[in-house]
């Protein structure tokens, strides 16, 4: 559409007709948009901006051949990275640059975690800790995560459950922190998959459920022996879960902004 104002069209309705993707189902609001007054100048301004698009994005070309030829020699390792939920290929190449990929250098996921300062400050005084922020670390490697965290959120998996389940447990002004917490997590199962030299194996979306479950089922078992030694006849009757309702852990909720 913008190349055609250049070139002088100015009929509304066939520059409409011009859209592709998702404007297409708004064309009557895009006749009403086109519909008003393009000189020369605006042509010639539209101009220098999609030159300057076409300059950047040939150099950003450009950078990915040399990121690509840089990091030829941990394609393995980005691939297994990219076996987990939320992390794609420019995210896997992150981690590499900044980690080295060899996990030597951190002997514990902890350390790593620390060092990319995903873990919370410490702040203590007089024997009482207080609220403290995450504490500094590599800025690179931690955005990286984060920014995994979200794009995990979406999904069905077990780092998108952990996402969704900390926003309910903080609260939808907190989801920002529960990113963070999120992709902490998230670090530590990098740090498995390279300390290993393993692919990612999906646990799935019901993953804490079925580990709620299992304690649930642990501790009735363990309090009814306890009893039973105590001499009492112990029947166990499941819950009736009621009509209350819980949320789906697998329903994506919509991050906050």
């Amino acid at each position: 559409m913008i190349e055609a104002l250049i070139a002088g069209e100015r009929d509304p309705h066939l520059l409409a007709g011009l859209a592709r993707g998702v404007p297409r189902h708004k064309h009557e609001d895009l006749v009403a948009a086109c519909d008003g007054r393009f000189t020369a100048t605006h042509a010639a301004m539209c101009r220098l901006h999609l030159d300057a698009y076409d300059h950047t994005t040939g150099k950003i070309a450009e950078l990915d051949g040399l990121v690509a030829e840089a990091a030829a020699a941990f394609e393995p390792v980005i691939t297994r990275l990219m076996t987990i939920s939320g992390i794609g290929r420019r995210t896997a190449e992150v981690i590499v640059a900044e980690t080295g990929a060899d996990m030597s250098r951190f002997p514990t996921p902890e350390q790593l975690t620390a060092w990319a300062g995903l873990v919370p400050g410490n702040r203590e005084s007089a024997g009482k800790r207080r609220r403290a922020v995450t504490r500094k670390g590599n800025k690179h490697l931690k955005a990286a995560m984060v920014e995994a965290a979200w794009g995990a959120s979406r999904t069905r998996s077990r780092i998108g459950a952990r996402l969704r389940r900390l926003v309910r447990r903080f609260g939808r002004q907190h989801a920002k922190k529960a990113a963070v917490a999120t992709a902490h997590t998230l670090l530590r199962v990098c740090w498995a998959v390279m300390a290993r030299g393993e692919d990612y194996r999906e646990d799935g979306g019901d993953f804490y459920d079925r580990r709620e479950a299992r304690q649930t089922h642990y501790l009735a078992a363990r309090y009814q022996k306890t009893l039973e030694r105590l001499g009492y006849q112990v029947t166990l009757i499941a819950p009736d879960p009621g009509p209350a309702h819980h949320p789906d852990p697998d329903q994506p909720e919509e991050p906050a902004a």
